[in-house]
């Protein structure tokens, strides 16, 4: 692709690291931003470096947050002895959407995954073991996507539970074998929270 600005080359080129952004679509992107009136693109820069120098990760849950502990593990109206353990961000998102869950989360950070050289010490499987082991958590859901990662990390965790006191259970198989949960429709996915099964079931249903 010929550019005939350097200063226009860089900005594409940038534009298309994000993912599923290739060279056409930043340069179609690049060029709106050109179109629009200079406070305008002022505030997207400004907003994307506060993004990047104030945002946080909650302390007690690990999920985006403009503070130390995030909104929802700082409601007194959630219900602290549940917790749903999720990859990230956009799982609690898709969780919350359906307004049929009222515990708190843990985010792992992402999924077990020996091909893309991910391991149990590089998620925060530990935290999550250390919060079980105080003693106030009657009950983990697994609600990680249905493939052989999302499985096998679901398995770890279960294994390092093994001898405390904690009730584990899974998110009912209303999601597609495969899917991710930012994919799933609301409905689909609330059901599949409230109908969540122990996860000792789902192993034998495996």
């Amino acid at each position: 692709m010929d550019f005939s600005s350097k200063l226009l080359e860089n900005a594409v080129d940038e534009m298309s690291q994000l993912p599923g952004i290739g060279k056409r679509t930043a340069l179609r992107l690049v060029l709106h931003l050109l179109k629009q009136p200079e406070e305008q693109t002022i505030r997207l820069t400004k907003a994307l470096e506060k993004l990047k120098s104030d945002i946080k990760l909650c302390s007690n849950c690990h999920n985006i947050s403009d503070h130390i502990i995030c909104d929802i593990c700082a409601s007194p109206k959630r219900d602290r002895s549940l917790i749903c353990v999720v990859e990230d961000i956009r799982d609690v998102m898709a969780i919350e959407n359906t307004s049929q869950y009222k515990g708190l989360y843990h985010v792992l950070g992402g999924k077990i995954s020996p091909m893309e050289g991910v391991g149990p010490q590089d998620l925060t499987i530990t935290s999550l073991i250390a919060k079980v082991k105080k003693g106030n958590v009657n009950e983990l859901i697994f609600a990680l996507s249905s493939t052989m990662e999302g499985d096998t990390t679901n398995f770890y965790i279960y294994k390092r539970l093994s001898g405390l006191d904690i009730r584990t259970s899974t998110i009912a198989r209303g999601i597609s074998v495969g899917d991710e949960l930012e994919y799933a429709d609301e409905v689909t996915l609330g059901r599949s929270i409230l109908n969540r099964i122990p996860f000792e079931g789902s192993l034998k249903a495996n």
